[in-house]
């Protein structure tokens, strides 16, 4: 397929257009214009670009890319070497944050959901990006850790009492711990999330509500491999997930 077709499929598919973000979603860097196989992978850092190119990817699509809002402009250190890569191996490089983060069946939320064994009951948060909803029947927090970290493939983080029973729950992935007190509100029993805050143990302690630091890495590993799924079902072109695991 093109690239251009790749691009506006999926800028439609993730309706990119409806979210404001900290990074340019889509396509960041352009390599060459026919794409046979993608690679996907969580971050765009250099073992992924190197890994993409020995698979032999004509794109790579991300999750986390390149040019956030907040990070120096100029093209020097690691980001010179970056770029410099991928352009000289003419390797796209596409990447969808928020937009990945919100899709109603390939997105993180959605994908954890599946993988947490969660029923969506509904959305909230800024630009509807997380999710609220129920599990299959209630358990105790230290249970539904361990079948967590069975899940994910990594323990995560408790604040709350072992023997507290969960039920219903409140979730958002990667550094959303922002989004704990809304959560709160709507009667959950946990919020789950990538990571924590010093400030938020004790938020969580007293409000009652567990709060769950699940891994950024570990509870985004999903959307970007569902997309690469679809993508390769709906065009014909091959897909792999690389995974350069990340503690954070």
């Amino acid at each position: 397929m093109l690239r251009t077709e790749l691009e506006n499929y999926t800028q439609q598919l993730l309706e990119t257009i409806r979210f404001k973000d900290y990074c340019p979603n889509g396509l960041q860097v352009e390599g060459k214009n026919e794409i046979h196989k993608i690679v996907t992978g969580v971050t765009a850092n250099m073992a992924l670009l190197e890994s993409a190119v020995a698979a032999g990817a004509d794109a790579i699509l991300v999750h986390h890319g390149f040019f956030w809002k907040s990070e120096d402009s100029r093209v020097i250190g690691i980001k010179q070497r970056r770029l410099k890569y991928l352009l000289q191996h003419d390797l796209n490089l596409f990447a969808w944050h928020l937009p990945l983060d919100a899709h109603a069946t390939l997105g993180n939320n959605a994908q954890l959901a599946i993988r947490l064994g969660l029923e969506v009951e509904g959305w909230f948060g800024d630009q509807n990006l997380a999710c609220f909803g129920v599990l299959p029947g209630a358990i105790s927090l230290q249970q539904f850790g361990e079948q967590i970290a069975n899940r994910l493939d990594r323990p995560p983080l408790l604040v709350g009492e072992p023997q507290q029973t969960i039920s219903k729950v409140a979730w958002c992935s990667g550094g959303a711990q922002g989004y704990f007190a809304d959560a709160s509100t709507l009667g959950v029993d946990a919020f789950i999330t990538g990571e924590i805050s010093e400030a938020v143990v004790h938020t969580a302690r007293e409000s009652g509500v567990a709060f769950i630091a699940a891994g950024h890495h570990a509870t985004e590993r999903y959307g970007i491999q569902a997309l690469g799924q679809h993508l390769a079902q709906q065009f014909g072109i091959c897909h792999q997930h690389i995974d350069i695991d990340s503690p954070a």
